[in-house]
């Protein structure tokens, strides 16, 4: 729920109008009509994430903290994604190359590209070093020579000479996938056409309940979500 000139914010504790927050700092309070004390904060990429406008499945955020460490995403980097989805991938993408960086976004579906670009300006504004592409990825892709390629698709295999066309040497290709037999196939065309160091792997979050003398895992974890490939030309 964003900020309106007349929204309200309604809890089981009572009713916040937004308009006693516009000027509020992180960390002050705010109270509701019958006089509940709520603490004031900016959302994290993880809490906005799981909020966001959404039309097609999201990437986890444990998945993305991964993707960007086994991909090595870091500021200055041009990275190619696709599909571009709901903008989950984007968003960290564009928060972890920074202003020095640029992504590429590909997808064949502009009416998810619209959601993409919504959430995007929600949470970073509008970044000047984002480009969409209403394309086929599969058919080829435009830039060469660039450092990362971050898939979200369903069949990589079929863009593994488009990979190694577009990679610098020594670049990284990440796909994630939901099923392992997706995986395989990838993995195999990898090897295929002399990609290395090439890994697979997937992320289980437990969270833990500490409170007073009960310290215990809590009784649901955060399982299976899709499997990470990863490999350089």
């Amino acid at each position: 729920q964003r900020l309106t000139k007349n929204g309200k914010f309604m809890t089981h504790k009572g009713v916040i109008e937004h308009e006693k927050i516009f000027d509020k700092e992180e960390g002050e309070v705010v109270l509701t009509n019958i006089g509940k004390e709520f603490f004031i904060f900016r959302p994290t990429i993880n809490d906005f994430i799981k909020k966001m406008n959404r039309r097609s499945a999201i990437i986890h955020p444990k998945d993305l903290g991964v993707i960007l460490m086994w991909a090595d995403i870091y500021p200055g980097l041009r990275v190619v994604e696709a599909g571009s989805g709901s903008g989950a991938l984007l968003i960290t993408l564009m928060r972890a190359v920074g202003e020095e960086g640029e992504v590429i976004s590909y997808d064949v579906r502009e009416d998810l590209q619209e959601i993409a670009k919504e959430n995007i300006k929600n949470f970073l504004g509008e970044p000047r070093n984002l480009k969409f592409k209403i394309k086929d990825i599969y058919q080829g892709i435009d830039e060469r020579d660039v450092d990362r390629i971050i898939l979200d698709l369903p069949c990589p295999w079929e863009a593994i000479n488009t990979l190694r066309e577009a990679l610098r040497p020594g670049g990284i290709v990440l796909a994630y996938l939901p099923t392992i037999i997706q995986s395989e196939k990838f993995v195999k065309a990898l090897q295929k056409k002399d990609f290395f160091l090439i890994e697979t792997i997937e992320s289980i979050v437990r969270p833990w309940n500490i409170e007073g003398l009960s310290v215990r895992p809590q009784h649901r974890i955060v399982g299976h979500t899709g499997f990470i490939t990863v490999a350089r030309k």
